[in-house]
């Protein structure tokens, strides 16, 4: 197994990790600071998110950078993304921090690209990520460590900055989804 594949499989194996420090009852306490009182298993959820998000730019960059990709890490890199992001805001939910319409759409959209993707791959295509997605990642991987973080560093400042984010992320969610689908609606054609 190569060290982009291994980066991947930590990822993974921090995902179990981060979902228990968000969801268990253990009792960590708060820490208050800057008018934001944060549970301190939310603080360490926030930057065990943080090292998975820079880790899934750092095994890819490796993966292409010394021509290390492998069908695993094809199929488990993006997966983790999946999952991790998935867990985050299905979390964000349960612990009425995130609007669920919010997420709902977020997920559907994932779920509904990763099929077109499938759909593309049978036909001998690859979907690319375009630059509205790569927008859509960034601002949702700004967007969960702020929700988890309560909104720290500006809660002082009154704006929810959080949630800016998190409809930005929303925005160019259903952008860059209706974009994939209108840039390769021809795989629908004569099968509907």
């Amino acid at each position: 197994m190569n060290l982009p594949n291994k980066i991947t499989v930590a990822r993974i194996i921090l995902i179990p990790i981060f979902v228990v420090l968000c969801v268990a009852p253990l009792g960590l306490g708060t820490v208050t600071w800057l008018d934001s009182t944060i549970p301190v298993s939310n603080i360490i959820a926030a930057i065990i998110f943080i090292v998975a998000a820079l880790t899934d730019w750092f095994d890819g960059h490796l993966a292409r950078k010394y021509n290390l990709i492998t069908n695993f890490g094809k199929f488990a890199d993006p997966l983790a993304d999946k999952l991790l992001v998935a867990a985050a805001f299905i979390i964000l939910v349960e612990q009425h921090i995130a609007p669920s319409w919010v997420i709902i759409i977020i997920i559907s959209r994932e779920f509904a690209v990763t099929g077109l993707r499938l759909l593309l791959v049978e036909g001998g295509e690859v979907m690319a990520a375009g630059q509205l997605g790569k927008i859509k990642t960034f601002t949702q991987m700004i967007a969960i460590p702020l929700l988890l973080l309560h909104n720290w560093p500006f809660e002082w400042t009154g704006i929810r900055i959080d949630l800016v984010f998190l409809y930005v992320c929303a925005f160019f969610t259903v952008w860059s989804g209706w974009d994939y689908f209108y840039k390769n609606r021809n795989i629908f054609k004569g099968s509907m």
